[in-house]
């Protein structure tokens, strides 16, 4: 069991990385694969960190499981060979990450990309060596919504939610702590809004990694 308040589950996309390269042209190419028009660059942007098989169900408008099953899986044709590499981490993240893991965080990404997907790109960009364990969804969609896969990282890890900490860019993060009574943090830097933070109840935004290392470091101060 970790130490007090020392759980820290940190969602990866729009959060530690910037994927709005890699992700709005797989969903283009998804469109264009399945004949359709595909929406403009500041629509996709919008479905940047919600479940993959949720955003196709929305972009497309159609509950017909084997239609949605489709488009995510030409998604992964390009997102498997290049859209996981068209990614940034985000500026401070890496100097937030080793000032966290020298005050002995426990860290760890907590997210609703593939597990498989969300290793290599930990590996890729070199932030693997920070995280204890890197947990995401099944390619199935299953556990990809963040309120069961928190109680799924909190049964595995043995962590009592008050000692855990979600940080996120989006709603589904929020929500999905708050659901776990896990304390949400919202992150300004990725592409929720202040507005869709605020209503979904976030404890607490930050507008730079820095902000949210010197809370953490303060809280963990002032209350051991």
């Amino acid at each position: 069991m970790v130490k007090t308040r020392t759980a820290i589950f940190f969602d990866l996309d729009g959060t530690l990385c910037d994927p709005r390269e890699g992700i709005v042209r797989c969903l283009r190419y998804a469109f264009e694969q399945l004949g359709y028009s595909s929406p403009p660059d500041h629509l996709l942007e919008r479905y940047i960190g919600p479940p993959l098989y949720e955003t196709f169900a929305s972009l497309l408008n159609s509950n017909d499981v084997q239609f949605i099953e489709k488009a995510v899986g030409l998604y992964r044709q390009r997102f498997a060979s290049k859209g996981m590499y068209e990614n940034t981490v985000y500026a401070g993240i890496t100097d937030a990450l080793t000032v966290l893991r020298k005050k002995e965080f426990n860290l760890f990404v907590v997210t609703s990309k593939p597990t498989i997907f969300a290793k290599k790109i930990a590996v890729h960009y070199g932030l693997k060596r920070f995280f204890a364990k890197i947990y995401g969804g099944e390619l199935d969609g299953s556990r990809s919504d963040k309120g069961e896969l928190i109680a799924h990282v909190l049964r595995e890890e043995k962590i009592p939610p008050s000692d855990a900490v979600m940080i996120g860019d989006r709603e589904h993060d929020i929500k999905g702590a708050l659901a776990n009574e896990v304390f949400p943090i919202g992150v300004l830097w990725g592409y929720g809004t202040r507005e869709e933070l605020t209503e979904a109840d976030a404890a607490l935004l930050c507008e730079s990694p820095q902000a949210l290392v010197n809370w953490l470091c303060f809280r963990r101060a002032v209350d051991p």
